[in-house]
C-alpha cells in the first residue's frame, strides 16, 4: 500500500473545490487534487470548506480455506488477535498474514482441480462415484460430468490416486 495521500477541498454541500489558472470554484464532479496537505490547508482557508484525504485502498490478502476461517471466526471473538496467534503455527509471517487480511479484507485463494489419468490406459480418466469410491475407463473428459472428474489434491490423496498422472483443469474448463 503507498503511503502517498491526495488532498482536496470539499464544501458543507458534497461539492470540490476545483482550482485552474483563471479561477477557482466549486465543483460537485471534479476537485483538484494536491499531495501537499500545507497546500490544501491553505487552499481551505482561503476559499472556504474542510480538507478531505483520499487514501489508496489496501490490497486484499490471498488466503486458504483453512486461514480464512481463522480469520472469519477471529471477528467473533472478543480478542481477535489472540484468536488468529492461538490458532496459527506458522510464526510470525502467518500471524502478520492473517491480522492484514482481518484488517484490509481478503479473498480465498482458488483450489487446483485436476484431471486424473487411469494409468495404462489411453485417454482413460477417473471419476467419483460417492465419497468412497472412484471408478476409471472413461476414454473422453468430455463423457465426464465436470464435478465427478476434476479431483482436488485432498481427493487425490482420499481415493489413493498420487501415483497417477494428473492434468491440471485451468480456468477456462472449469
Amino acid at each position: 500500500m503507498s503511503e502517498e495521500k491526495l488532498y482536496a477541498i470539499r464544501n458543507n454541500v458534497g461539492k470540490y473545490l476545483t482550482i485552474e489558472r483563471t479561477a477557482p470554484w466549486w465543483d460537485s464532479q471534479v476537485g483538484t487534487t494536491v499531495r501537499n496537505i500545507d497546500v490544501a490547508l491553505a487552499w481551505a482557508g482561503k476559499h472556504g470548506g474542510h480538507v478531505v484525504t483520499f487514501v489508496e485502498e489496501p490490497k486484499k490478502v490471498v488466503l486458504s480455506k483453512e486461514q480464512a476461517k481463522i480469520v472469519e471466526d477471529a471477528h467473533g471473538y472478543m480478542l481477535p488477535a489472540e484468536y488468529i496467534t492461538d490458532n496459527t503455527d506458522g510464526g510470525y509471517e502467518s500471524e502478520r498474514l492473517l491480522m492484514e487480511a482481518f484488517v484490509n479484507g481478503y479473498t480465498v485463494a482458488k483450489e487446483k482441480k485436476y484431471n486424473v489419468k487411469v494409468p495404462y490406459a489411453v485417454n482413460s480418466y477417473f471419476k467419483k462415484i460417492d465419497a468412497n469410491y472412484c471408478i476409471a475407463g472413461y476414454t473422453s473428459i468430455v463423457d465426464l460430468d465436470e464435478d465427478l472428474a476434476q479431483f482436488t489434491e485432498a481427493d487425490i490423496e482420499h481415493y489413493g490416486l498420487q501415483d497417477c498422472e494428473k492434468e491440471e483443469v485451468t480456468d477456462d474448463e472449469q
